[in-house]
């Protein structure tokens, strides 16, 4: 007789912690050791019984499966960037570009030369093409495979490229070389991800901590036996980047914590001159760097939360603390990021929780002119920019979507404002479902009221005919934190949803930037309870507005998302059908209060820290999930997990999964755990295997929202 497969019971070994006069006992702490046999077997019960109670769900999964196989167009290759590089006999140009194959997990890096500014079609087979990096070729024999970094030479002949194949961030940096396809005997270990070159053998890389924060810079010249160390970082809230500058002179490294940033540059022409200090770090001001020509454009926040953007010269120029003003402060107008070439530059912005872009021309000596925004019909959507096919373009690209209409990439005339789409992405007719049809379905801009008072921004897409009369299934999603902002967009796999008849949604709470600085400061450290109920009270929104019902109404969110999730779960579990937990921060405070784990200095001034202070302490004890758990009844629950995470550790939802089972009163078919073995933050790699995971999440949001699950 086969064994039978029953609901995991974690064992207890109870271990205390003690501050600020608070002891608590936690049963399952000992997780923490994730090498140890013993979590290892109970990791591998709760996914044996998540296959279990799921296997009724995979015809589901499947169909889901073959509808974005049906509908994504597989083969395919990506708007080619122009370049040039400077040779020893003269400037060559390629044309950069990646391919997809069909049947083929990765995708496929690739150029071919330019004999002038005239783009390759996209829809014709290129001649002369090079093949820089097939990432299929490379992950062959592995379970996980991530490029960390692909930069290739300021003359074209060396490809720089990191590999990941466990899922915990850390790369091995390898070198080719572009002439021969060789592979250089340099081999660097444990990098931290991106690179910056100065000149053409001489590479600039990072290395992480143990708390896994990238906090040195190394000079590596090819051939070289030894590298050198060229920067600390001491301050363990800051964390260290590198890359060059837009016109490819400069190399850039910044430090930054949450709330204060230093940047430093590097002359490629003048190297032994060393780094040179932008602005010492002052607390509380950030500031980014661009460089414009023989100047620098500045973003900062010296003088209003929401940025103000200046002017300096360069380094060696002049004095480069020296900040002169170019756009002042605009009330209800986040400044979010710049982008200079020779003749133009791009401002990225956020007006009324919306994202805009604003053109300023350049005169001939570089100084900029009065800017322009670039107009946009639909109110629901995203646009970007993604800068110019080269530093002196005459053009400049913009990225497009919303919630009905697919990415798309145009290119914006400078002089006459004249637009071109390069390209959509295709939705393929499906063999069944048929073509899709934008007209088919609404997008629209809701805003619920806080429990203060403040109005909180959903985007909501739904099929055309779908009643508003509370029998729809709904998907809510929300993230709010870090400033980062969860801008509506286009999903091939979210079709399978809309078109079954589910509403979703994106709740725009604070923590996150949608609305501005003042909307992350009012949803991080001791107004963080802010963001779980603006997202309580955008559910009951869609509620009491006949979008859904509780009994049919799912929420999903990732990371601090899946701390947002567990949070919401234990204020409200009876707003709530369904919860899916991705990779989710939910034993909050004993992570916080643990500075030898990664990234946990670092985000102090996020969360407060709990450590030092007991005003902290107590405030994130009120709301951290896995602490707050109760004897009630609470929605079905998936937490998703990759074991080699190392910004979310899996204990944590490991811990939480193991609490809700000892204490909710949920059946033990209400609670599942499933955890991805070899993958990491963005769980497994590979389109195909990323799809089958989507549709499987999907698949159980669908069965547990539209009526169909066995009781």
């Amino acid at each position: 007789m086969p064994n039978r497969i029953t609901p995991p019971i974690a064992p207890e070994h109870l271990i205390a912690r003690e501050h600020h006069g608070h002891r608590v006992t936690d049963p399952y702490e000992w997780m923490r050791d994730t090498e140890a046999s013993e979590f290892i077997e109970y990791l591998e019960a709760e996914n044996a019984w998540t296959d279990h109670v799921t296997a009724p769900l995979g015809d589901l999964a499947e169909e889901l499966y073959q509808d974005v196989y049906a509908r994504t167009q597989q083969t395919d290759r990506s708007v080619p960037t122009l370049r040039t590089h400077q040779t020893a006999t003269g400037p060559q140009r390629f044309w950069y570009y990646g391919r997809t194959v069909e049947g083929s997990q990765y995708g496929i890096s690739c150029r071919v030369p330019a004999s002038d500014t005239t783009m390759p079609d996209l829809f014709e087979e290129i001649e002369g093409e090079q093949v820089l990096l097939d990432a299929n070729l490379e992950a062959e024999g592995t379970e996980f495979f991530s490029l960390g970094t692909l930069s290739v030479s300021p003359d074209g002949r060396l490809l720089a490229y990191g590999v990941d194949t466990l899922g915990n961030e850390r790369y091995t940096l390898r070198f080719r070389d572009l002439t021969t396809g060789e592979e250089l005997d340099d081999v660097i270990d444990d990098t931290a991800g991106p690179v910056a070159w100065s000149g053409n053998d001489t590479i600039y890389y990072l290395r992480a901590d143990e708390a896994w924060r990238p906090h040195k810079a190394f000079r590596h010249v090819l051939g070289a036996d030894e590298d050198t160390l060229v920067f600390t970082e001491p301050d363990e809230k800051f964390w260290m980047s590198i890359g060059n500058s837009t016109d490819e002179r400069w190399v850039m490294l910044g430090l930054g914590s949450k709330l204060t940033t230093e940047m430093h540059m590097l002359d490629t022409q003048n190297p032994d001159a060393g780094f040179c200090c932008i602005r010492p770090r002052e607390q509380g001001l950030t500031y980014e760097v661009e460089v414009a020509g023989d100047r620098l454009l500045i973003l900062h926040d010296q003088d209003d939360p929401d940025f103000s953007l200046a002017q300096a010269p360069l380094p060696g120029k002049g004095d480069a603390t020296s900040w002169t003003e170019v756009i002042a402060p605009q009330k209800g107008v986040r400044l979010v990021d710049v982008d200079a070439h020779t003749d133009h530059v791009i401002v990225e912005l956020r007006r009324d929780g919306r994202t805009e872009i604003n053109l300023m021309p350049r005169d001939a000596d570089g100084a900029l002119l009065p800017g322009q925004d670039i107009e946009f019909d639909e109110p629901v959507r995203t646009v970007s920019a993604l800068g110019a096919p080269d530093y002196d373009s005459p053009t400049f690209r913009i990225a497009y979507t919303s919630m009905v209409t697919p990415p798309m990439i145009m290119e914006v005339d400078v002089a006459t404002g004249e637009r071109t789409v390069l390209k959509q992405k295709p939705v393929l007719d499906h063999p069944s479902k048929g073509s899709y049809n934008p007209d088919d379905y609404v997008q629209e801009r809701l805003w619920a009221t806080a429990e203060d008072g403040t109005r909180v921004p959903i985007s909501v897409v739904r099929r055309r005919d779908v009643p508003l009369d509370g029998t729809a299934p709904a998907l809510l999603y929300g993230y709010g934190s870090y400033e980062i902002c969860n801008d509506p967009g286009f999903s091939i796999m979210r079709l399978s949803l809309l078109e079954r008849g589910h509403v979703f949604a994106i709740a725009h709470v604070r923590g996150g930037g949608e609305m501005g600085r003042a909307w992350y400061d009012e949803g991080k450290q001791l107004c963080k309870r802010n963001t779980f109920t603006d997202f309580i009270a955008c559910a009951r929104h869609l509620i009491a507005e006949g979008y859904s019902s509780p009994d049919r109404l799912a929420a999903e969110g990732g990371s601090a998302g899946g701390l947002l999730m567990g949070a919401v779960v234990n204020l409200s579990p009876e707003t709530f059908a369904a919860v899916h937990a991705a990779v989710p921060f939910v034993d909050t405070l004993t992570t916080i209060l643990k500075p030898e784990l990664p990234l946990t200095v670092t985000e102090w001034e996020e969360w407060g820290d709990p450590l030092h202070d007991a005003e902290v302490y107590e405030y994130m004890a009120s709301y951290t999930p896995y602490e707050n758990i109760e004897a009630v009844q609470h929605p079905a629950i998936l937490a998703t997990t990759s074991f080699n995470d190392t910004r979310v550790s899996v204990v944590e939802p490991a811990k939480w999964v193991a609490r809700l089972r000892a204490t909710s009163q949920n059946a033990p078919e209400d609670v599942l755990l499933k955890c991805e073995m070899v993958a990491g933050h963005g769980g497994v790699s590979g389109r195909y295997r990323a799809w089958r995971e989507a549709a499987f999440e999907l698949a159980w949001i669908i069965d547990r929202t539209s009526g169909t699950h066995r009781e």
